[in-house]
């Protein structure tokens, strides 16, 4: 397969995932709403054994979902042929790290609907608060700066992809320090990330529109120097 047809089928498949991926979290936040904030034990135990179907498909959902962002975001790293540098080896790295934090997550819905013993709703439901925000301290920031480095190092994407991506990790890093001390994140913090997805989506769409535009320009390239 030439080259050129090659990178296509990568960035379109690639393309494909990233745009899969975030309509499946968004589905998992859609059909897995959670508990009521305050729940007590009983209530709990009681959502547990109403709503068990949505919470497990809502977490399977939220686990396959970021694995496709993260696959499509590693692509991207490939085609700017960035795996050799340091920020390639960032995005990476913090792919890892996103990835630990949403299935730590996953793993706190899906716990926390054990009702042996009684109080692993309430366990479950407050390390699962924990968790989200390391998203917002490293999960996030450690993806989109090393990413917002690469698209502008390179041609994969246009270079405004990397300044908002650069803008969106110091943005979830700074919303990380100041709740800090918050138990729990505000619906309006957490609706921020809301943000995110269009970005991936947007970015997902780019990358497709972009690798199906250079294939045609080579080709009419190849045309006029055969003709």
């Amino acid at each position: 397969m030439p080259e050129n047809a090659s990178i296509r089928r990568t960035s379109l498949v690639a393309g494909v995932a990233g745009i899969a991926g975030v309509l499946m979290i968004g589905m998992s936040f859609g059909i897995n709403t959670g508990p009521p904030i305050g729940a007590s034990e009983q209530q709990l135990i009681t959502f547990a054994a109403t709503h068990s179907r949505p919470v497990l498909w809502g977490a399977w959902l939220q686990s396959v979902g970021p694995l496709l962002i993260m696959g499509f975001a590693l692509t991207l790293v490939h085609l700017a042929n960035f795996h050799n540098k340091i920020s390639g080896s960032l995005t990476l790295l913090g792919a890892s790290i996103l990835m630990m934090v949403s299935l730590a997550e996953v793993v706190c819905y899906m716990a926390a609907l054990d009702a042996v013993p009684s109080s692993m709703g309430l366990i479950g439901n407050a390390v699962g608060h924990v968790i989200q925000h390391l998203y917002f301290i490293v999960a996030a920031p450690a993806v989109f700066i090393p990413l917002g480095i690469v698209i502008r190092g390179s041609r994969v994407l246009p270079r405004v992809f990397g300044t908002l991506a650069i803008l969106l990790g110091t943005a979830f890093f700074v919303l990380g320090v100041k709740t800090l001390y918050d138990q729990i994140l505000s619906p309006a913090v957490t609706s921020f990330a809301a943000i995110q997805a269009l970005w991936w989506l947007s970015a997902a769409i780019a990358l497709m529109l972009r690798s199906r535009t250079e294939a045609e320009l080579t080709n009419a390239a190849s045309v006029r120097a055969s003709s």
